[in-house]
């Protein structure tokens, strides 16, 4: 909608500039056109395109700009913002005596022209004096941190803000992954998921009821334990459902989706919008288990087979034994054969090492 507007005013602008320009050329000009309406009319018509033109290389260079903006570290934004202001108030400066020059009509355009190019000349100077010496003069005041010139030089890469799911809080595994520093940057909460967790709170099933009420209780602990990080974006996306919104709030904001749903994780990538889905991250911290690798399993159930038994790893990977269904309840010295990765997760296959006899798990406690 921004863009249209753009779009339009610069259209409007540029045919009224070329509507009301005829009359002031010079009336020697004016003499020579037979038909003064048709005239301002092929000059509305042609300042409209060329203010359109310049409206969508306006609309590029704004986009550029906002890009830049929200990958660029605070301290050097306000480096370069302060050098391009102090650029500026020399040029003014130093024009203040050249404006009061008498100067005859015939040149007085040369006012106008000088105060444009003395302002684009040193408003970049100061920009850039600002780019190359502006970090050095932030490390006097803070000599401390060399963030500021490790991220302008590319050595590090500012921490991209994090867009939660509603899948995500009411996992609740989020918690524990800002708790361990796994996850940087600003943690954004968008105001659609906000009452898609009251919807669910207020809801009459008792199951959606609890899982909406779990989520805004996470999101009181974050905003308690982690203060101004946590922002909540209050911006109305136009969209038929949250995860639509979401993506867009993503694409603005040039952030990461954190998710656990696995459709909206795949929707993200064809928009080439990047996410990170904890489902996957589970299965990325999997201990790696090798073939023939020993494990100390407690068998916890019976398999699909007849004379299997199942465990699982302390990651909650299932592990598969051969032969021991009678074990129910112990813990045995099992032998992996080999692993199987599946859409819901990973599952180990095992015999038992017949080196070891099984133990009870009363023993295993004690010990």
């Amino acid at each position: 909608m921004t863009d249209l507007l753009i779009l339009v005013l610069f259209l409007i602008s540029g045919g009224i500039t070329g509507w009301i320009g005829v009359d002031l050329l010079p009336q020697n000009i004016l003499e020579e056109v037979t038909n003064l309406k048709n005239f301002k009319v092929a000059s509305t018509g042609f300042f409209a395109a060329l203010a359109l033109i310049i409206g969508f290389l306006f609309q590029s260079l704004r986009r550029t700009l906002i890009q830049q903006i929200r990958t660029m570290p605070t301290d050097l934004l306000i480096s370069r913002s302060v050098g391009l202001i102090i650029g500026l108030l020399m040029a003014n400066l130093l024009l203040a005596p050249i404006l009061l020059l008498p100067l005859p009509k015939e040149i007085f355009f040369v006012k106008p022209l000088f105060a444009v190019l003395s302002n684009i000349f040193f408003g970049l100077l100061g920009y850039n004096l600002a780019d190359v010496h502006g970090r050095t003069l932030l490390r006097l005041f803070n000599p401390n941190s060399t963030e500021a010139l490790l991220l302008a030089e590319g050595v590090l890469t500012p921490a991209r803000a994090k867009i939660l799911d509603t899948s995500v809080i009411i996992d609740g595994r989020i918690k524990g992954l800002l708790d361990c520093g796994l996850i940087e940057g600003q943690v954004i909460v968008a105001q659609t998921v906000i009452d898609e967790l009251q919807r669910l709170a207020d809801s009459s099933n008792s199951e959606k009821r609890s899982r909406g009420r779990r989520g805004l209780k996470l999101l009181t602990e974050l905003r308690e334990v982690f203060g101004r990080r946590l922002v909540l974006n209050s911006t109305k996306y136009e969209g038929s459902g949250t995860d639509e919104k979401l993506l867009k709030l993503t694409s603005d904001t040039g952030g990461i989706l954190i998710t656990a749903d696995y459709n909206l994780s795949q929707v993200a990538q064809v928009q080439e919008i990047q996410v990170l889905n904890l489902s996957d991250l589970v299965i990325a911290l999997r201990s790696d288990v090798q073939p023939g690798e020993e494990l100390n399993i407690k068998v916890v159930r019976e398999g699909k087979e007849e004379t299997q038994g199942v465990g699982y790893l302390e990651d909650g990977t299932m592990v598969v034994i051969e032969g021991a269904k009678d074990f129910i309840g112990k813990r045995l010295a099992v032998i992996v054969t080999g692993a199987l990765q599946t859409s819901t997760g990973r599952m180990v296959f095992s015999k038992i090492e017949k080196a070891h006899p099984p133990f009870s798990s009363e023993k295993t406690k004690t010990s």
